[in-house]
Formats: C-alpha cells, sequence, structure tokens
C-alpha cells in the first residue's frame, strides 16, 4: 500500500488507501504488542521497509526479528465480517478502519471503525512492575478489546481471534502440540513444541516451555482449534465456532493449526461491551548458570509464587483490573516526569523505551536469592553483557534501583567463585542467552577497560541510591581488583575495544580513558563509604592526577573552534560523543571541569545531521543511547535539540523494527551491515530522569 505522510510529531497522520490515522505521542517505527521478555516480544511493524504505516487491520505482528507470528481478529456486525488485525486472507474479510493509535508507557492502543456501524478500542498491555516482582516474574501480558455502536443503533456483533502455532518456535518445521482446558471460569489454549530443546534457540525464539491463550469462560464463548483458514471461514460463515479440537499433531508450516475463540457479544449498543485475552509463555527453568554451586538450571522466578502454570496464568488473567491501575499509574507519572524535565518529544522517547528495556530482561531464581538476567538481544545474543547494562541502567535507576544489583549479582558469583581467570571484570556471562556459562578459558570478547570503569560506576550509583552498604563489603577485594586495573590502563588506554565495537579497535581513547578514570574516583567513593580512608585518598589522588593528564591529552593540537575532545590523542581531527562524560554528573563526583561539558555542549550542534549527531568521526552513524546521555548534562539549548532529532527519527525513519540505537544521522536508515534492534540499551532515554531522580 502507498503511504502518504501528513506530519511528523506529536499527532502524525497518516492515510492508507481510504482510511487514515492519527498516531499519538508519534508514530513508532514499531508497535510493541505483547513484550514482555526476550521470548515474549510481539511488535507490530510500522516503517516502510516492512509494515504497513501502523494499521493493526491487514498487517500481521512479528517477532523483534521480523519473523511473522499468527495473531489474528476478526468481527461480524450483522452479518457482514471484517478484519481489525492480521491479514488473514483480506479478501474473505475487507479491512475495518483504523482511526487512532496511542502508545505509553506500558500500552498499545488502536481504536478501529467497522463498517460505520460500530466502534472498536483494542488495548495491549505489557505490565512493567519492577517493585513488585511477583507480577513482573509472569511473562504475560493482556489484550482488551472494547465494542460499542457508532451511530446509536443496536448491532449484531460476534468477536474473533485466534493465535497460530508460530509462537512456539523459530523452526517452521518443528512438529507442535496442543490442548485445550479450562480452571476458574476462564478458558484456555495451550500449545508447545514437541520435542523440547531445553535452553536452546531458533532464529532467537525458545525452543522450550508453554504457551497460553485464555479468556473468560461465559455465555456466548465458543473455541476451536483447526487449520487456519478453516477455522476463520467457520466463524465467517457461522459467526461461532464448533467447540472442537483438531487431534492431528502436526508442522507448524502444516496447514498452520490456529487456536481460536469467538464471543456472541449479542446487540450492541451506545454502552461499550468488553472482552479481555491474555497470553503468557511459563517455563519452568530458565537460565543455565555457572555459579557459586557450579553450573545449575535456574527457575523462572513465577515458580516461587505459584503452584503450577494454571495457577500462574489465572492469577495474571484475574489480575487485570489492579495490572491496568498500576499500568496507569505508571504511565502517568512518566508522562508528567518527562514532559516536565524535557517537555513532550522527550515524552515520546520514554515512553517507547518502557516495554523494551524491560522486554530484554526475566527474573529468575528463588524469593530467597533470586536475579534478573539480560539477553543483548539482536546484536550477538550475549547473556548478561555488562555494556549493554551499562546504557540500560538510566530507566532501571529512576523506576527501582534493585533492579541494578539484581543484573550485576550473577556477576560477582561468577568471577568470586572462581569461574574467571582475568584480573578485569567479564564483558558477559555467556556467549548466547539462556545459557550464563560463563568463560572459564577467559575467552570471552575482552572489552578490559570498558568493563571495569562501567562496573563501579555502576555499583556507586546504586549504593548512592539504596544506601546498601554492606554491598560494598561484600564484594570490596574484586571492586578494588578492578581498580588497580583502571589505574594501570586509565591514562593511556591500549589498543582495545570499547562499547561500540562494531566500530572497530582503537588505541588512545578518548572517552574510554574518561570512563576509567572517573571509575577509579568511584572506587574512591566506594572506599569511603565503607571506612577504608586509607584507600579513598589514594585513588582520589590518582583520579584527581589523571583528569588533568587527560584534559591535556584530550585536546591534544586541537585548535578548531569550538574547541571539543578528539576521540584519540594522536589524531586532532577527530572527534566523538563524549558520553561516559554522563557518569561524572550521575555520581556527583565532579572530578571533570565544568568547561568540559561547556566546550561538548557547544560543539555538537556544530556536527549534527538531519536526524542526530554522530557517533564519531569514523562513520555518519549514530548511538540514541549515547546521545542522551550527552543530552542529560548538556545546555538546555543542545539537551533539545538531541531530543527533538530523535524524536522525529522516531517518526520518520522507515527502517520498521523495534526502537534502534544504530542509525545514519543523514538518512534515518540502518547501516548496511548492521541492524540492532529491539535492545535494551534504549533505557538510556531515561538518562535526564535518572539525574533528576535520584
Amino acid at each position: 500500500m502507498l503511504l502518504s505522510c501528513l506530519g511528523v510529531l506529536g499527532g502524525l497522520l497518516v492515510n492508507i488507501a481510504t482510511s487514515e490515522s492519527t498516531f499519538t505521542p508519534a508514530r513508532p517505527p514499531s508497535i510493541p504488542l505483547a513484550v514482555k521478555s526476550p521470548y515474549m516480544s510481539t511488535w507490530f511493524p510500522v516503517g516502510s521497509d516492512s509494515g504497513n504505516g501502523g494499521y493493526l487491520p491487514g498487517q500481521w505482528p512479528s517477532f523483534y526479528n521480523g519473523h511473522t507470528i499468527g495473531w489474528a481478529g476478526l468481527i461480524r456486525v450483522d452479518g457482514n465480517t471484517f478484519t481489525w488485525m492480521g491479514s488473514p486472507e483480506p479478501s474473505r474479510a475487507p479491512n475495518a478502519n483504523q482511526v487512532t493509535f496511542e502508545y505509553t508507557s506500558t500500552k498499545s492502543i488502536f481504536t478501529i471503525e467497522v463498517d460505520a456501524k460500530v466502534s472498536m478500542k483494542v488495548t495491549f498491555l505489557s505490565p512493567v512492575t519492577p517493585k513488585d516482582l511477583k507480577r513482573q516474574s509472569l511473562v504475560f501480558s493482556y489484550m482488551n478489546v472494547e465494542v460499542e455502536s457508532l451511530d446509536g443503533a443496536e448491532h449484531d456483533v460476534q468477536l474473533y481471534t485466534d493465535i497460530s502455532a508460530e509462537w512456539v518456535s523459530g523452526d517452521l518445521g518443528s512438529v507442535a502440540q496442543w490442548d485445550f482446558g479450562t480452571t476458574e471460569n476462564l478458558s484456555y489454549h495451550k500449545l508447545w513444541k514437541r520435542d523440547q530443546g531445553l535452553f536452546q534457540e531458533v532464529g532467537d525464539q525458545a525452543e522450550w516451555g508453554s504457551w497460553y491463550y485464555t479468556t473468560d469462560t461465559k455465555q456466548g464463548l465458543t473455541y476451536q482449534t483447526a487449520a487456519a483458514d478453516d477455522i476463520r471461514m467457520t466463524f465467517k460463515n457461522d459467526g461461532k465456532l464448533a467447540n472442537s479440537k483438531d487431534t492431528n499433531f502436526r508442522a507448524i508450516q502444516d496447514s498452520w493449526p490456529a487456536f481460536g475463540y469467538a464471543i456472541e457479544l449479542g446487540k450492541v449498543g451506545s454502552d461499550s461491551t468488553s472482552t479481555l485475552f491474555s497470553i503468557g509463555l511459563c517455563q519452568e527453568d530458565a537460565i543455565q548458570f555457572l555459579g557459586a554451586n557450579g553450573l545449575t538450571n535456574l527457575p523462572s522466578l513465577w515458580r516461587s509464587y505459584f503452584a503450577d502454570e494454571i495457577t500462574a496464568l489465572s492469577f495474571f488473567h484475574k489480575d487485570y483490573t489492579e495490572a491496568n491501575t498500576i499500568a496507569t499509574n505508571l504511565d502517568n507519572m512518566i508522562a508528567t516526569d518527562s514532559k516536565a524535565a524535557a517537555g513532550d518529544n522527550y515524552h515520546i522517547l520514554t515512553s517507547l523505551a518502557v516495554r523494551q528495556a524491560f522486554g530484554a530482561t526475566q527474573l529468575v531464581g528463588t524469593e530467597e536469592k533470586h536475579y534478573v538476567f539480560l539477553k543483548e538481544i539482536s546484536s550477538n545474543g550475549n547473556t548478561q553483557t555488562i555494556d549493554v547494562i551499562f546504557p540500560a541502567t538510566p530507566i532501571f535507576f529512576y523506576l527501582e534501583p534493585e533492579y541494578v544489583k539484581l543484573l550485576l549479582d550473577p556477576h560477582f558469583e561468577n568471577q568470586e567463585s572462581g569461574h574467571y581467570p582475568n584480573k578485569y571484570a567479564i564483558h558477559d556471562l555467556g556467549a548466547h542467552y539462556p545459557n550464563a556459562t560463563g568463560h572459564e578459558d577467559g575467552g570471552d570478547e575482552a572489552m578490559p577497560l570498558e568493563e571495569c570503569g562501567n562496573n563501579l560506576i555502576m555499583i556507586l550509583a546504586y549504593v548512592q541510591r539504596s544506601r546498601n552498604i554492606d554491598y560494598l563489603k561484600a564484594h570490596y577485594p574484586l571492586l578494588q581488583q578492578w581498580a588497580e586495573f583502571l589505574v594501570l590502563e586509565s591514562v593511556y588506554p591500549a589498543e582495545q575495544l570499547s562499547t561500540d565495537d562494531f566500530a572497530g579497535h582503537l588505541a588512545n581513547q578518548t572517552n574510554l580513558g574518561l570512563k576509567g578514570i572517573i571509575g577509579i574516583e568511584a572506587m574512591s567513593q566506594i572506599a569511603k563509604l565503607i571506612g577504608e580512608d586509607s584507600d579513598a585518598q589514594n585513588y582520589t589522588t590518582i583520579s584527581h592526577d589523571y583528569i588533568k593528564q587527560w584534559q591535556a591529552l584530550s585536546h591534544q593540537g586541537n585548535f578548531d573552534f569550538p574547541p571539543h575532545t578528539i576521540l584519540t590523542f594522536n589524531d586532532p581531527a577527530t572527534h566523538g560523543l563524549l558520553y561516559n562524560l554522563y557518569a561524572d554528573r550521575l555520581l556527583n563526583t565532579s572530578l571533570v571541569p565544568q568547561e568540559i561539558y561547556d566546550q561538548q555542549s557547544a560543539f555538537y550542534p556544530t556536527i549534527k545531521q538531519p536526524y542526530g549527531v554522530p557517533l564519531d568521526t569514523r562513520a555518519l552513524w549514530t548511538k540514541s543511547d549515547w546521545e542522551l546521555f550527552c543530552a542529560a548534562i548538556a545546555s538546555t539549548e543542545t539537551r533539545d535539540m538531541f531530543i527533538d532529532d530523535l524524536a522525529k527519527w522516531v517518526s520518520e525513519t522507515t527502517t520498521g523494527r523495534p526502537f534502534t540505537d544504530l542509525f545514519e544521522t543523514p538518512t534515518g536508515k540502518f547501516p548496511e551491515s548492521i541492524q540492532f534492534k529491539a535492545r535494551p540499551v534504549v533505557g538510556g532515554m531515561f538518562s535526564i530522569l535518572a539525574l533528576q531522580h535520584a
């Protein structure tokens, strides 16, 4: 379909054929539908390279990587059938007319008109409750459908939805199995891969666990399992289903087994009627972890709160009213704080980032000892990558600092148990999620200065907010080991990778050296907090000496106006985003002179492109997380420049994949060789709020 873009920010208007929809607060590259974990990450592509412009009727949802996920919706109004979600044979059921879309931090809300007779409000809610681990542990999401008359007359209405077996595996040749059951006035479809592969993925989708699609058992509900075309045609012809189960277990792509519900809504007038659906993934074991007890299987944390899967799904589904209230309060808080901090365009960024940042994480373990594990989504799939946790932390510092501790705990346990031979901090806990099997050979991707600095900065920031001094005491020897590495390496960083590893190795990196020096000062503050005054004085003396050396080296031979730091000490023609300066403000260490903040703030506008400021002189791409780190410590004018350009990118990019942190600043497109998407580093959008709400 042809797109006609009629606006940019805050209420973008898009035409598709004869229908048009407003998008508030912006038209995102991809719309989150059910996003709760690395394996429940279902989106609706918008951008023109893979999406239809953001119209729920007429296009299939997808997994974050673009794999189609079957999730369909039909509605019959006075005997005529229309599509309100997905693309189930459009010639058989014409698309209804979407008129508005709105996203909040936890919700995606579509308003759809059907045959000018009834209106539908379809709300996808993925709860985010970092202070309530019981609720946060559940990998479930809601879809609520409200229907009411548009013209004041009563209309005969039947509602239909289904999911297909594509949810259970990334291998369409895999055999799926399924069942149907009821519990406590609920009806549920259960589906799973026949040959389970514990801790295995195909196409980044989990090869183990069971999926549940649930609704309320009530008068007028019918269900059916059958081939997708058959079940949808049954609804179109009859307005109901056969209450039957297909027992021919088969490959996902063999006639596409589908699991449907039809609800007789009867005569629908001006009073709306609501139907709630929930979808979720239950995995008994979630992570393989090399920790204090050797290699062990860690259970999903929800198992500590619920006797079994059915009890868990029942709690979640019946919790909708309370969950919706909690979500609305969170949405309102983030909207209010974001707009007060930096305006409407800042709210475009923060509210889009929330589900994505938390959707890369999962709670595992037990009530007595639990962890948060994180997947480095799309870039390489590493488990618990320190330099991915670091840019994500602003959202956690803002909403719940304990999340940072739960992310770092596995690292301490692994290294303090003797599973890592190097003196510097480990890069990740496993080459591919969910296998946190460590690197006993020391063969992880080496970012020694990067990860030591990141750890010391994150740990101090956490303790400053939590006052958990005992945490520092428990890990002081390892913290000091990392600090000593920084003392040796920070002034003249050896040739190595920084977190921007896609750009390659460099020696004498200005920004990387700054992180190491701030890390040393962080160690001074850590020592002071636990009464190690001699260490505290030693490290602060070193850091203040190093920062003077750094100032001279970082501007070496640079006579451009306005002044700015260079990318590497030996190349005066270079520049880059000095995003590691953010840590000095986050920790309130006041190590770096104000003149550095001022000069960088004045410099960035002189090199901006249509969609932002390039990461450095090696390419014209940028990183949105690092841009917001820079924005948080810049002048108001430069801060707003970063925010406005990124908000413009959100509405105009054609990438069509979940919020990327890497894109070309002249065009807004993905770089040809790299396509980051759905990564948790968008938690960095909260860099401003993390400073204001410490």
